[in-house]
């Protein structure tokens, strides 16, 4: 009863601030789900429902004490967070392929993008293949497309003969699951084709928002340089297939890659312009004026504009959690009140996670609320603590800066974390570019949607092309500066629910307590610092092994199996290339019982004399009949050596999926981090 009473007085201090904690509790319950190593089954759902019913109960008297109210609200909220992540895990159930597959694939083409390698991929929906039951059959499959090959058209109908394998676990066990992504997006198979795709039935008439996307979007890049109009598109329709690598890759390393999400920042911007444009418009209208009220006018005006600018976008995180708080700002110009900002951003965060649970793991939903979160708590805290005098010119720029490092500091954990990597002068890059998109790049696309009517879009997207180069110039120039970004290695499973904790107290509690979040946080990057790589990673197939060494990890080949070799050297922080990974690995004199030369390479483990041999080649496989008691052999084919070896081939590794071995000598499978989820029960690579 002490402690509950502690809690109540923690939470009289806190009325009327609570509601920004609602999509925490919510998201912890997602977390839970998505942290289990097993399907819950319905005796799980209904102790759910019974522990939600006692929550309900504690509600129930309006004379319980404050903590006693917060306990029920917050297991309420924690299992409706694994009930609404269940509901969607079992709701987009579909099938996926169990094999390798080659052969005809007839389908209908609903998004077109690129891959990390540049390669264009179309997706296909109301899918034929060869000898298989329609209910069989995939809902999704991405192709990738051969070099100049033109793209087809959203909604047509188009064959091809193609190579399809189901969607691969992660390259390490605690590394990014494909499989699980694939799942929450119906897609159940990938793949490539080496021959042209045909059209046999155009449509323009059933997917009329993505053909409209598709449209604006080609439009766009046919009137403008190839430089600029891939940038020109990702910003006005969300479409970021016509972006070159070069620039992408810039993007990143400046820290301006941001700029390419329909976030808040765009989605801001337009309705500002559009608000300001209309009120501007209904002043040079006297009578019109006169009869209604300009603002609120040109509110429903700004919100039409941000709704159609949403269903453009494809309504990705970023930009349906601004379009959330755009609205609720308007909505609050139409009512005369002013929108708290927190409560909206708490607002857009439950509307994401009830729709899209799974979206609570992706990069996109945590950076962009970490970022809008800091940005509103910062300058909330700063509006009546700085001084509005001094040239508009200074307060503008102090303002950029200001929102740039906010924002800055308040995604790298994030950023970091996923993408395994930090731009040092991102600061100065977003200084020089931000300001150009708000005044130079969002106004004239604005004011290209003005004139199409009058066909004089060409002026503005002119305009917008001036400004895209200068930020271009700025991302080039930022990213080939020495130094420019940095590696970081992959944290534990624990550190970014550290960080959100640290950074929920700093942000969300009122009162000296919120500085508690400060050693929650040093001591999350504590941790993240002292973390150790694994010694061994084998790759899910088997084609390729790293070991740890004093320089870095050692890789069994330098060519192919790039994929798994380039996510490797991301996670433990390294720049050096899959050649120059190759270099470190030293081979080691082995008896005649290990076959040697070209098809097979020998290394040894850290500082023991337990050796590791990745058999390269069917020739090798077949040649290893003996083996040494406490030695590793893999092998992407099947193999049964005799000696009491420990033995990872393909038909292992075709159960438990990728393989590390720890610091400490234990091994951990894919199949242990991951456990029996939906999207894990195709486990194990195909040949």
């Amino acid at each position: 009863m002490r402690t509950l009473g502690v809690i109540d007085r923690l939470l009289q201090s806190q009325r009327g601030d609570l509601f920004p904690w609602v999509p925490v509790l919510f998201g912890t319950g997602i977390g839970m789900f998505f942290a289990l190593r097993f399907e819950p089954e319905a005796i799980q759902y209904f102790g759910l429902t019974s522990i939600a019913v006692v929550s309900l109960l504690l509600l129930w008297r309006g004379d319980r004490q404050d903590g006693v109210v917060f306990l029920g609200w917050a297991i309420l909220l924690i299992v409706l967070g694994f009930a609404a992540a269940g509901w969607r895990a079992n709701s987009v159930a579909a099938p996926v392929l169990q094999f390798r597959y080659y052969g005809p694939v007839e389908g209908r083409v609903v998004a077109v993008d690129r891959s990390a390698r540049d390669r264009l991929r179309i997706t296909l929906d109301r899918l034929r293949l060869a000898r298989f039951d329609p209910d069989q059959v995939p809902r999704h499959v991405r192709l990738s497309l051969p070099d100049d090959e033109p793209v087809p058209d959203i909604g047509d109908r188009v064959m091809t003969t193609a190579h399809l394998m189901p969607p691969q676990g992660p390259v390490e066990p605690y590394g990014f699951d494909f499989r699980r992504h694939a799942w929450f997006q119906r897609l159940g198979a990938v793949g490539y084709t080496r021959v042209p795709v045909l059209t046999i039935r155009p449509n323009a008439t059933e997917l009329p928002v993505e053909q409209l996307r598709q449209m604006l979007s080609s439009g766009i890049r046919v009137r403008m340089p190839d430089t600029t109009g891939g940038f020109a598109a990702a910003i006005t329709t969300g479409d970021r297939s016509g972006i070159p690598q070069t620039a992408l890759t810039a993007l990143r390393a400046s820290n301006l890659a941001h700029l390419l999400a329909i976030s808040g920042l765009h989605m801001g911007l337009l309705a500002s312009v559009v608000f300001g444009g209309l009120r501007l418009l209904i002043a040079f209208a006297p009578a019109l004026a006169q009869r209604c009220e300009a603002k609120k006018l040109a509110a429903v005006g700004a919100l039409l504009a941000a709704s159609g600018y949403l269903l453009l976008s494809g309504m990705q995180v970023a930009s349906t959690r601004a379009y959330i708080m755009v609205a609720m700002m308007l909505g609050a110009v139409l009512v005369d009140r002013r929108a708290l900002s927190l409560r909206a951003v708490a607002l857009a965060a439950m509307v994401i996670l009830i729709l899209r649970p799974e979206s609570l793991l992706g990069p996109g939903f945590q950076m962009s609320f970490a970022a809008t979160t800091a940005l509103v708590v910062v300058f909330g805290s700063l509006r009546y603590n700085i001084s509005p005098y001094g040239p508009r010119w200074l307060r503008l720029v102090t303002g950029v800066v200001l929102s740039s490092l906010v924002a800055g500091v308040a995604t790298a954990p994030f950023g970091a974390a996923h993408f395994n990597m930090l731009s040092h002068y991102g600061l100065l890059a977003n200084v020089l570019a931000v300001p150009v998109m708000g005044l130079v790049v969002v106004p004239a696309a604005v004011l290209a949607l003005c004139l199409v009517p009058f066909g004089a879009e060409v002026l503005g997207l002119s305009l917008m092309d001036l400004g895209i180069r200068w930020i271009l110039f700025v991302a080039n120039w930022v990213a080939s500066l020495e130094g420019a970004q940095g590696a970081v290695s992959m944290p534990p499973a624990t550190i970014l629910p550290l960080i959100t904790l640290g950074g929920a107290l700093l942000a969300l509690w009122r009162g000296r307590l919120r500085w508690c979040g400060l050693p929650v946080i040093v001591m999350a990057g504590w941790l993240w610092n002292a973390h150790e790589r694994p010694e061994v990673l084998i790759a899910p197939n088997g084609g390729i092994v790293g070991v740890m060494t004093p320089e870095g990890r050692a890789l069994s080949r330098a060519k192919g199996h790039g994929y798994a070799a380039e996510r490797w050297a991301e996670n433990d922080g390294s720049l050096r290339s899959q050649a120059d990974s190759a270099s470190l690995w030293q081979k080691v004199e082995t008896d005649d019982a290990y076959p040697e030369g070209g098809k097979s390479v020998t290394a040894q483990i850290g500082k023991s004399d337990q050796l590791l041999i990745h058999l390269i080649g069917k020739a090798s496989a077949e040649a290893m009949t003996d083996c040494a008691a406490g030695d590793v052999i893999v092998s992407a084919k099947s193999i049964n050596p005799e000696g009491g070896c420990q033995v990872f081939d393909l038909d292992i590794l075709r159960a438990i999926g990728s393989v590390q071995m720890q610091a400490d000598g234990r091994w951990v499978s894919a199949r242990d981090v991951v456990g029996d989820r939906f999207w894990s029960r195709n486990d194990g690579p195909v040949r």
